[in-house]
């Protein structure tokens, strides 16, 4: 589809939001201030309204992608450490770890924990997990920041403690138990029709693309829920979503626009989740056009950052420098701030050899504001005599699409420490490396961080990663933003300082109804 077509179509929530609704399912309970003080009160449901993946969707917790994978799995799994607010690692079904020297050992102490069934979580139950993750073959997220670890020569000390063995020094080594996908299920090939994990929910039924349902874990090592049930629902549509919290069907809206969150903030509760959602471009550079380096550096110095801040985020959000994790620990704050450069962007595509190029831009209304980016994108490249086609894929299947396919796609991500982006999405053997980023030295400068406990010589090679990145990467990061969730005015507990993918986001083991 055409960017023009795209234009005249424009938005179509409105028109389908009241078939999106109408399959969200429940009536409503009345609101209240999610903020507000009061103790807390057991009992009643949540319904939560995410956006989803249709039938593909998965309930295994290795798999998970999606947010609403994510916020499933993080209601019946635990992982043995989570990303806290301020992105550092944070025990959880480990209460402990203990590097070597060398910093090729760990050893894990497990907290007392049970899953659903009553078996106490063991060692046995972390190696199995583990080795699923990273068996030969598997694409699973955490694979890459797992592969790390040599399961052969790790072993059990006894019923709540593990040593890990790694395959080379790993100081950041908690970021990769925090992983995304790092969950921990009982040993032995997870029967996933019937889950059973030790989180704080319990599995009760799963139709992909439409409804999740959990009820309360009594038993919980962190405490039992306040609910009694835990309902997750899907729509793709943003202001579907919207209308169904609006219309009291659900409790919670994930994922609003600026626009959405400003209309109805005297309605409804907004929680604006601090700088959590980067906003991107994704380059394929391991093939032609973008194979290029002179072609990736003319997209740095054409895009208008300050201008997709006021038309995309509405203004409510930061100008990105073609680097993840601003305002991240390691961080390159120091490199100059890129602006649109036209003259330099068109000498570099000439260079290039792309004058008058057409190339496919893949999009989608996957996620908010993705779709709208790519359009003022493609405005911006004309300019520079670059022809940006904008198509619009299928919403459903949009992630795992963009992942092989393609050559330059919108891009968006939550948050994670910058450690953890690099191990995942940028090392040769990352399993979410959509920008096909694939260089040896750049590894070694990995590695070598990993390796020292000087942190002065740690943010140093951090710096020369980046500075690689910033030359000639595949992302184009332009503008980060606060994550925007809604919730009813009676929902209460919500934690509104955690960044999306963190521990305390989705954490609907702590929220109440009033």
């Amino acid at each position: 589809m055409s960017s023009s077509s795209l234009s005249r179509r424009g938005f179509l929530g409105l028109a389908s939001a009241g078939a999106a609704v109408a399959v969200l399912p429940g009536c409503a309970e009345s609101p209240g201030t999610a903020s507000a003080g009061g103790s807390p009160r057991s009992g009643g449901r949540l319904r939560a309204a995410f956006s989803g993946g249709g039938a593909a969707e998965v309930l295994d917790p290795h798999q998970s992608n999606l947010y609403v994978e994510i916020a499933r799995a993080k209601a019946m799994y635990d992982k043995l450490a989570d990303y806290g607010s301020d992105m550092s690692p944070q025990p959880r079904l480990a209460e402990k770890w203990e590097p070597s020297a060398d910093l090729r050992t760990w050893r894990i102490t497990l907290r007392q924990a049970t899953f659903h069934d009553g078996r106490p979580v063991r060692p046995a139950d972390v190696l199995a997990s583990f080795a699923r993750i990273v068996e030969p073959g598997s694409t699973r997220r955490a694979k890459s920041a797992l592969s790390v670890i040599d399961l052969a020569a790790s072993r059990v000390v006894d019923n709540r403690t593990i040593e890990f063995r790694l395959q080379r020094p790993y100081g950041e080594f908690p970021n990769a138990l925090a992983t995304l996908g790092a969950y921990i299920v009982p040993a032995g090939m997870p029967d996933l029709a019937k889950p059973i994990g030790s989180g704080p929910f319990r599995f009760r039924s799963f139709e992909p693309g439409r409804s999740f349902v959990a009820e309360r874990n009594p038993d919980y090592w962190d405490g039992a829920p306040y609910l009694d049930e835990l309902h997750l629902l899907i729509s793709n549509d943003e202001a579907a979503r919207v209308n169904a919290l609006l219309g009291r069907q659900v409790e919670y809206a994930h994922d609003l626009t600026p626009t959405s969150a400003r209309t109805h903030e005297r309605t409804v509760q907004v929680h604006r989740l601090p700088l959590s959602n980067f906003h991107g471009l994704a380059m394929k550079i391991d093939r032609p056009p973008f194979n290029r380096p002179e072609l990736r550096q003319a997209m740095f110095h054409l895009v208008d950052r300050e201008e997709l801040i006021r038309s995309v985020l509405h203004g409510s959000g930061e100008l990105g420098n073609d680097l993840y994790g601003k305002n991240y620990q390691y961080y390159a704050a120091g490199l100059a701030q890129r602006g649109p450069d036209p003259d330099r962007a068109r000498s570099l595509l000439k260079q290039a050899g792309a004058e008058g190029l057409t190339i496919d831009f893949d999009t989608s209304d996957a996620s908010t504001g993705l779709k709208e980016a790519a359009l003022a994108i493609s405005d911006q490249a004309k300019a520079i005599g670059l022809n940006l086609n904008v198509r619009l894929g299928n919403k459903d299947t949009y992630w795992a699409d963009i992942a092989k396919n393609g050559v330059l796609a919108g891009y968006r991500s939550g948050a994670m420490p910058l450690e953890s982006h690099i191990s995942q999405r940028l090392l040769t053997t990352s399993t979410t490396n959509n920008t096909q980023w694939r260089r040896p030295e750049f590894d070694k400068l990995y590695y070598d961080a990993q390796s020292t406990t000087d942190e002065t010589k740690r943010a140093e090679l951090y710096l020369r990663m980046q500075q690689q990145l910033f030359d000639e990467g595949g992302f184009v990061w332009w503008g980060v933003s606060d994550w925007i969730v809604a919730s009813a005015p009676n929902l209460r507990g919500l934690d509104d300082r955690a960044p999306a993918n963190t521990l305390n986001w989705a954490r609907f083991d702590k929220v109440w109804l009033a």
